[in-house]
This record gives structure tokens, sequence and C-alpha cells, in this order.
């Protein structure tokens, strides 16, 4: 499915629509809509900051594992910080927020939900190409180095450690007899990352 939505391409494929209905369709915790929220809000945050930093996106593109939001430069000095910053911190102002009616009103949900958002904006903030965290890591490294190629090569280094981390995590948690293999999905995800264009 393709549109335009305020001047900006939306492409929604067909097997995003279908991981997400299976997803929904065969969840069992409850969890599964309010994290597709907190992913939602995420990249709103990013849209937001694309628009004050007057760089409307051209194109947003919904596939399974991803969304990519396509967008010229920001005109604004350190725009492309606070763009990729942006996702997480709407994440973790939900995370608070949630968290202060949680000692108010002592809702259980208003507590399970501001976790969900506190895990995705600090798993975005990960150091890690292709998430927020590796994307600051790059304009940071770019800057003090002046070399984007240097810029690119510490950025892989560092998600090959940590996806090497996250793997042998998951094996030790196994090695302890607990069935956790999440730590070793995330460990793949995470390497996976680091070959990807």
């Amino acid at each position: 499915m393709r549109f335009r939505l305020f001047g900006t391409e939306i492409y929604v494929s067909f097997l995003f629509c279908a991981v997400i209905t299976v997803m929904l369709a065969t969840d069992r915790t409850g969890y599964c809509l309010p994290t597709l929220c907190a992913a939602a809000f995420h990249e709103i945050g990013h849209l937001f900051a694309m628009w004050v930093f007057e760089c409307q996106p051209k194109a947003v593109r919904l596939i399974p594992a991803s969304i990519s939001i396509v967008s010229p430069f920001p005109k604004k000095k350190y725009g492309e910080f606070v763009i990729a910053f942006a996702g997480p911190l709407i994440n973790i102002v939900l995370f608070l927020s949630l968290m202060i009616n949680y000692k108010i009103t002592h809702s259980r949900i208003s507590f399970e939900y501001g976790i969900i958002n506190l895990v995705i904006g600090l798993f975005n903030l990960l150091p890690v190409k292709g998430l927020d965290g590796g994307t600051i890591v790059f304009l940071t490294a770019e800057k003090l180095t002046k070399n984007p190629v240097k810029a690119e090569r510490t950025v892989k280094n560092i998600t090959l450690f940590t996806g090497v981390l996250f793997i042998a995590t998951g094996l030790y948690i196994l090695y302890k007899g607990n069935i956790n293999i999440s730590f070793i999905i995330m460990g793949a995800y995470v390497l996976i990352c680091a070959f990807l264009r």
C-alpha cells in the first residue's frame, strides 16, 4: 500500500501488515499492542524532530522488523543528533510520565507500559549500527575524526562487540539452566545489523 500524507510518501508492505496481524492474533501476554504503540511514539518523535529542523521526510517505509525514514539533511546545527535522540527521548518521557501515574494511582498497567517504553528507549540507544545510538556514535566519531570511513568502522566494531556480548550472555544464561534465548536473538539481530549497508 502506497499513499502520500502531507507531502511524504508512505509505503506499508503487505508483509509488515501480515507480521503485525499475526503478532496481535497470537499474543497471549497483552504486551504486543502497548509495545507497538511505544514503537509508534518513538517514530513520531523522530518525525516531529525532522519537522522542527525543517527536513520533512520524503518517504516513510514500513517493512518487517524495520521502519525506514528517508529525509534530507537538516539545515540547522546539531539537527542530526537531535533527530536521532528524539525517538528514545519520547520513550523516556513516556516512561517517566507513566511512573508518576503509577506512584499516584498504583496502576499496574502504568508500571508495565512504562517499563515497555523504557526498554524500547534504552534498546534504541545501544551504540549499534541501525539503531539511534549507532547513529549518535557515528555522528560523534565523524565530528571528532573528520573521516566518515573511520566513523563507520568504529560503529561496525562496536556493533560486532555488542552482538558477541549479547550472544555470550545468552549462552551463559542457557548454561546456568534458564531457558531464555532472547539475548541470543538480540545478539544475532545486532550482528546482522553490523553487515547491513
